[in-house]
Formats: C-alpha cells, structure tokens, sequence
C-alpha cells in the first residue's frame, strides 16, 4: 500500500519531475516532515495544482522529501491570482485516477457503542476521532478514514470537517455491504491471534470507538464483530500485542490508527510501530508489570529488600518508550531498589537462601555499619 505522497511522487516521475517547489506560504508547511503529502493532500482536495513557472522558485523539495532549490514545477493554490500565467501540469483529477487503480481499504471507527459512554467519555471519542483525522491525512487521504453509526451528538461534539472523510450515519454492516467489502479485520484486544501481514488484504480495518473499557463497555469490541458476522460478514479478530502483551499497546483510538497505518502503510514491524507510537504513560504500564519478574528478595539483617539489576534500564528502553526517570518512579511505586548486577552479585556470593512464609529470601546477617557500607 502506498502514500498518498507515493502515488504524487509516481507521477512526477512519468512527467521526468525531479522536484518541486511551491509559491503558497502555507502549503507545505516549511517545518513539515513530509512536505510532498502536504502538498498531495492539497492538489487531492482541489486546493491547488502543481504548473510549470516562468523562473525557478527559490524553495523546493526533492522526491525525497529534502529541501532544495532552482524548481521549475511547483505548487500553486487554485486562488491564486498569478495561476493563469502557467502551464498546469498535474490536477486533483491526475491523483484521484490513480488513486483509482490501486486498492485502499478503509479504516473504520465504529460508533456503535456511543451511547454506553458518559458525556466525558464522548467528548474524549470526539476528540480522538478528530486527532484520527489528521492521521490519516499523514499516510493516505481523508475518505479512507470511515466513522460508521454517526448521530447527532456526535455531530455536534465532532471538530474536524466531516466532509472530508467518509461519514456513514448507518450500522457498519450496512456501510460494508455498500461498498462491497464481505470480509474485515476487528482489531480486539481480547483476540486470541496478533495482526500480521496476512491480514492487510483485508478491505477494511475497524476499530472500536470505544474509550475506558471499564463498567458496561466492558469487552464490548468482540461485540461489534458478532453485529457484522450475524449479517453474513466474516470478521478476523486481531490484536495488537507487544511481546506477547496487550500491556503497554497505545490504547487511544488516533494512537491504534497509527500504528495500524505504520504496519499496512509502511510495512514496520509491530514492535517497532508500537515503540514509535507509544507514550511514556504506556510504558510504564508495562514497565510496571515486567519489572516485579526479576526482583530478588533479601533479608538483611532483618529488613526486607526487593532488588532488581540496575541494567534493566538498558534492555527495557530497547522495546519501551522510558525514560531514566520513568524507570526511577516505578522503582519508587514498586518499593524496589536497583542495584548494579556486580553489587547484586556480591551480595548473592555473601548470601544464605532461605524459604520464609514461602518464598524464597537471600539472608544477610550484618552489623548495621556493615550494611550501610553496601548501601542497600
């Protein structure tokens, strides 16, 4: 699947373009990371159109999304009042032909269960599908992005232009059948099988529109997917793990979207998505539950210590988005010390193991100067 920027880039090329400039202040940004998807985006949504000028612009992009300079192409907006005195080289109709011809499936954000939310908790639906809006526009286009059950209320809480994406006031169901799409991967946390590569040729993706899983909403995805195959609708549940874990998986509906874009759009792995993704809050999610795995109990001189090796900072921040701080707080919450591997093994060598009230204690039997001289 490619980029919207991709599909842009493609016909450049067939047009021997090598790059481009532009003579609008706002389209792209100058600061953009991908400068070629603004500019798509805008010539798709007939903003602007890319012509040949008289002079070469002194700003300009290279295929790669690299700034340059000395274009002879750029983008002009369609108000503009100099567009006449140029060659119109490239169209919103040129990107909507071969947008055409390659398969793109949607990405739906099912509203079914809007009412089992509070009046926060639709806002926060709201706004996550508004940041959903300006995600999709980062890797495709904004009618890929479909929100299906859409009422009045949402209507009203929603602060993006639902013009721009494909807005379906009817049951999912309903939306699919439409387009003539009989087979779909629900993303669930509760699936028993991890996403993958086999399921990207799927016509469409679909994500719960669903916030805090807690109270009635309460393993209510799976439901969306027993809605669909009652209508005759095959559906692949999937998950989103890390490791093995739905633990530490961004859980809001913009952050699942793009991780999903990552993996189908960029073929990045899921690991990789997630850590590209995920926010330190999620880390220490898991942080939290992986940590309590390698504590070692001591006894010394009567008080009890749970220690962990200091260097597990190093291998978690290799898969988690923490921070030297983040690993310090959850230490603190856990009541755990860290300490370096030498000193845990010197304390190991000196050392008695002992099974108290079931569990296994390292005993140390020390003065109390001796145990402040290992700092534990």
């Amino acid at each position: 699947m490619k980029k919207l920027a991709d599909i842009l880039k493609e016909i450049l090329r067939e047009k021997d373009i090598g790059k481009i400039g532009s003579l609008s202040r706002r389209v792209p940004d100058r600061s953009s990371d991908n400068p070629l998807q603004e500019i798509a985006i805008a010539i798709l949504e007939n903003k602007g159109v890319i012509v040949r000028v008289n002079e070469p612009t002194t700003i300009a992009w290279d295929l790669e999304g690299r700034q340059t300079n000395k274009a002879l192409f750029a983008y002009v907006p369609s108000n503009s009042s100099h567009l006449h005195k140029f060659k119109v080289i490239i169209r919103g109709n040129d990107l909507r032909e071969k947008i055409s011809q390659s398969k793109c499936p949607y990405f739906i954000i099912d509203l079914m269960h809007w009412d089992k939310h509070t009046e926060k908790e639709k806002k926060k639906v709201a706004l996550q599908a508004s940041q959903s809006y300006g995600v999709i526009r980062d890797y495709l286009w904004g009618d890929r992005l479909a929100l299906t059950w859409v009422n009045e209320e949402f209507k009203k809480l929603a602060n993006f232009p639902l013009d721009k994406i494909t807005s379906y006031e009817g049951p999912t169901a309903e939306f699919l059948k439409k387009e003539g799409i009989d087979e779909v991967v629900l993303l669930d946390p509760w699936a028993e099988k991890d996403l993958s590569k086999e399921d990207f040729s799927t016509g469409a993706f679909i994500i719960g529109g669903i916030v805090d899983t807690g109270g009635t909403k309460k393993k209510t995805t799976p439901k969306i997917g027993e809605e669909l195959e009652r209508v005759g609708i095959k559906v692949k549940r999937r998950k989103i793990s890390l490791r093995g874990d739905v633990i530490g998986v961004p859980d809001r509906i913009n952050l699942i979207l793009e991780l999903l874009l990552k993996m189908v759009v960029e073929g990045k792995g899921m690991d990789k998505a997630i850590l590209e993704v995920q926010s330190p809050l999620h880390a220490k999610w898991r942080l939290r539950k992986e940590l309590p795995k390698h504590k070692i109990r001591f006894l010394i001189d009567g008080r009890k210590f749970l220690i962990v090796e200091k260097e597990l900072f190093d291998e978690y921040s290799k898969w988690l988005n923490i921070r030297w701080e983040d690993f310090v707080q959850v230490l603190r919450e856990l009541e755990f010390v860290a300490l370096e591997r030498k000193r845990i093994q010197h304390l190991n060598k000196i050392s008695i193991p002992r099974i108290i009230n079931g569990k296994l204690y390292r005993v140390i039997l020390l003065k109390r100067a001796e145990m402040l001289c290992y700092n534990c």
